[in-house]
């Protein structure tokens, strides 16, 4: 009797392994697929949880949160910004609207530290009350730290945004949106608290056309284009230090933003063989108000109202080039921007969060905007945006500001 033994042949077994590479070289795609539709349904939901916090606030207080609130700079005695300095007074009128829903998201504690005086533990430095200046730098926080400006908060953050660390103070990923103007930036009230002028004012109200008007008190009787036609918040992405254009603020060539062309005006520091960066000789914006200019990027600080940190206008779609006027507190043209592919979600004044493409209708990007000075369109004018323009005002008439 003669015996055979039985096994794979080489080529089987070649064949074998062919076919599980394949199957392998499938499966990853979709795991990552998978992986990132369940952090964009997180984000989403992180995003409805903000909202619920304003409606709450709303009805706790019969307002929205102020954007651009705290105590104000009275006798020129703003906390220090500077390395060796210490705490003094007041924070300059500066807080995201974010800090007042703190106690509507499950951060009773961090809005007890920030709302009474708060003690450094080694330095013994107390801060008062509603905390030193969002602007605090790294250096003055190595000399004397306020816990809340270096503490994130989950809610705030989109888990498909993977920055972390320094020199972010604390990473945040949605801010509000104050329309469809760059005009006025800090709603025509000083650090002070006080009115710059009688014509700050008339061009606030002209300009300030979002859910949210800095420094400024708005109610939901104010969005008389409707709740679920207004874009309350947007969100961003927070610099990962790779000169990205929808991160870190170019500065305009020549034109203010808010003029005609002056979207265009920082296009030709983008780089044409790799869009999503700026050319190694752009210029930057500004870093005025201390610090250095690596810390002063998009999605840095959460509890910062200012321009790049704080503030979204409804002009360039998202994921467009961010454009200031001169340095990163005040005019510039800040919009939405994401990790997801091909758009970013937006918080409507309902509460109901909804996803914009890229592609969505901006009208005529190279038109003025609104304003109160020559060159700029007439208070109460149309958004000249389309679509995402007219979602960004309150109360502008626009019958086409929907989002199916």
């Amino acid at each position: 009797m003669s015996f055979r033994r039985r096994g794979f042949t080489l080529v089987e077994l070649l064949v074998v392994i062919a076919i599980i590479g394949v199957l392998v070289g499938l499966l990853l795609p979709a795991v990552q697929a998978a992986r990132e539709a369940a952090r964009r349904m997180s984000c989403s939901n992180n995003f409805k949880q903000i909202g619920l916090a304003i409606h709450n606030y709303h009805s706790a207080y019969n307002q929205l949160p102020t954007h651009g609130t705290g105590t104000p700079n009275v006798g020129g005695t703003p906390d220090a910004n500077n390395a060796g300095e210490v705490p003094r007074s007041n924070n300059r009128v500066e807080l995201s609207f974010l800090v007042g829903i703190l106690p509507f998201v499950e951060q009773q504690g961090l809005w007890e530290q920030i709302a009474n005086p708060l003690q450094d533990p080694i330095t013994g430095a107390i801060f008062p009350a509603m905390g030193p200046s969002p602007r605090r730098w790294i250096g003055a926080q190595a000399v004397a730290r306020y816990e809340p400006w270096a503490t994130e908060i989950a809610s705030f953050r989109c888990p498909s945004d993977p920055g972390v660390g320094l020199p972010a103070a604390a990473r945040g990923n949605y801010v509000a949106c104050v329309g469809d103007s760059v005009f006025a930036p800090t709603g025509g009230v000083g650090d002070n608290g006080v009115a710059s002028s009688s014509a700050a004012v008339i061009e606030a109200q002209a300009s300030n056309r979002g859910v949210f008007r800095p420094r400024t008190v708005t109610k939901f009787r104010d969005i008389l284009d409707g709740l679920s036609n207004s874009i309350a918040c947007g969100e961003v992405k927070s610099d990962l230090g790779d000169n990205d254009v929808t991160t870190r603020a170019a500065k305009a060539n020549g034109v203010n933003p808010g003029f005609a062309g002056g979207r265009q005006a920082c296009d030709s520091y983008v780089d044409p063989e790799r869009p999503q960066f700026w050319l190694p000789g752009a210029t930057f914006s500004d870093h005025a108000g201390g610090g250095t200019e690596a810390e002063q990027r998009r999605g840095y600080k959460w509890f910062m109202m200012r321009t790049l940190w704080g503030h979204l206008y409804t002009i360039d779609a998202p994921n467009s080039p961010l454009c200031m006027n001169n340095n990163n507190f005040n005019t510039g043209n800040v919009g939405a921007s994401s990790r997801h592919q091909g758009g970013c979600h937006v918080l409507m004044a309902d509460g109901a969060v909804k996803f914009v493409t890229d592609s969505i209708d901006t009208g005529n990007t190279e038109s003025a905007q609104v304003g109160t000075v020559g060159g700029t369109l007439p208070p109460g004018s149309e958004s000249p945006f389309g679509v995402w323009g007219a979602l960004g005002t309150r109360s502008s008439k626009e019958t086409n500001a929907t989002l199916e």
